[in-house]
């Protein structure tokens, strides 16, 4: 009928929450049918509200919104998974944190992924499981960045050399993200701004490519490999990232 408001409901992962005026506030989320929402939520900061319980950082929620002039509004929300582990432990609320920052630089309109919502959805439970405790999570939060920026279209080659595709030697290799992973030391000459990493690097990067969480909940690493690992995801975060291009 003319007039009438159409409706959307959709899953939605909320990564980011912004404070507007007094009692209002906008979520950031990452949805299964419409990929990244920016959603005006109106008074759910008053005690009264009833959106509320059904919407807030780092839940999966049902929520349904309406399309207005120049915002989406939402109109209801219900909770389908708190992911509690994750919001009341520090460090994976750290990780959780890290990985908001990542899904706001990165994307920016609205376009459907469902992998990059899989993605999301299994990590998360990953993370929120009590029984499988991950002892590194600095690592868990480079199985989800360096999954994220492969679907993305950015994975890396890390079984062979990325410009000559030869076997690597594990005591000489390098890495480049202009030359899409690693890099023998042969290939490596012509280029001085590569940076030189170790075999760690390059297995954990396997595992990760591979999702293997299992192995890699329980890995420990080298303090040395894991801040080798921290400057070649950032470093990748300011080649990749449109924010940072």
């Amino acid at each position: 009928m003319p007039g009438m408001t159409t409706r959307y409901k959709t899953k939605a992962f909320v990564f980011r929450k912004n404070n507007i005026n007094e009692s209002d506030r906008v979520f950031s989320v990452f949805t299964d049918c419409f990929g990244r929402l920016d959603i005006f939520a109106k008074a759910i900061r008053k005690s009264t509200s009833k959106l509320k319980s059904g919407i807030d950082i780092f839940f999966m929620s049902e929520i349904e919104f309406i399309q207005g002039k120049n915002r989406k509004t939402l109109t209801d929300a219900s909770t389908i998974e708190k992911f509690d582990n994750v919001c009341q432990d520090q460090e994976k609320f750290e990780t959780a944190n890290r990985i908001s920052e990542v899904l706001n630089d990165f994307i920016k309109g609205e376009e459907k992924d469902n992998e990059v919502f899989e993605l999301l959805t299994d990590f998360f439970n990953k993370l929120d499981n009590g029984s499988l405790k991950i002892k590194n999570h600095r690592l868990a939060f480079q199985y989800f960045f360096w999954n994220f920026i492969s679907l993305q279209g950015y994975r890396l080659q890390v079984d062979n050399c990325a410009i000559c595709t030869s076997k690597l030697n594990p005591y000489n290799i390098y890495f480049s993200n202009k030359e899409g992973g690693v890099v023998c030391k042969k290939c490596s000459v012509t280029d001085k701004s590569l940076k030189r990493i170790n075999s760690d690097i390059v297995k954990i990067l396997r595992l990760i490519f591979r999702k293997d969480w299992r192995t890699i909940s329980k890995l420990k690493i080298e303090p040395s490999s894991q801040q080798l690992l921290e400057e070649v995801s950032e470093n990748a975060i300011h080649v990749f990232c449109p924010v940072h291009c």
